[in-house]
């Protein structure tokens, strides 16, 4: 891992109509537009998707490293998240953001450090650590 501080630059760009094209290094673009609720099509990642998605995407990402400077086995892990977008004093923002955790493992031996992992996972995750919105967390552990 780098020093830090780190710095993360992206460049984005867009007409009078369409999708932002989003682009970072050597990354695939990522081409965001408003969601329905707020008169887009539909069809592309809108900021409050990937808002949502970072949340799910970064406990997945903490987990998996302390995963795997524990030497822990896991066979999957997924989530299911949901945010919660409201008008509080005349501003958008996000008030919450749930996510539905389940890890699967080969071992019912593993389920309570498992359970240790997410738990460590959640508080040293960088974006539930950095926004003001509520974030819940719901683990389930499945042995396959």
């Amino acid at each position: 891992m780098d020093n830090f501080p780190h710095k993360y630059a992206i460049k984005a760009s867009c007409k009078q109509s369409g999708a932002i094209t989003t682009t970072s290094r050597q990354c695939s673009p990522l081409l965001i537009a408003e969601p329905k609720e707020f008169d887009g099509t539909g069809e592309y990642w809108s900021p409050e998707q990937t808002f949502v998605a970072i949340v799910a995407n970064c406990l997945l990402l903490t987990f998996r490293a302390i995963a795997n400077a524990s030497k822990f086995s896991w066979v999957d892990i997924k989530c299911d998240a949901q945010g919660l977008l409201e008008r509080v004093d005349g501003i958008n923002k996000f008030t919450e953001v749930n996510v539905e955790v389940t890890l699967i493992l080969s071992s019912e031996v593993d389920k309570s450090k498992g359970l240790r992992l997410l738990t460590k996972a959640e508080n040293q995750c960088l974006i539930k650590n950095s926004i003001n919105a509520q974030t819940n967390f719901l683990y389930k552990i499945e042995v396959q």
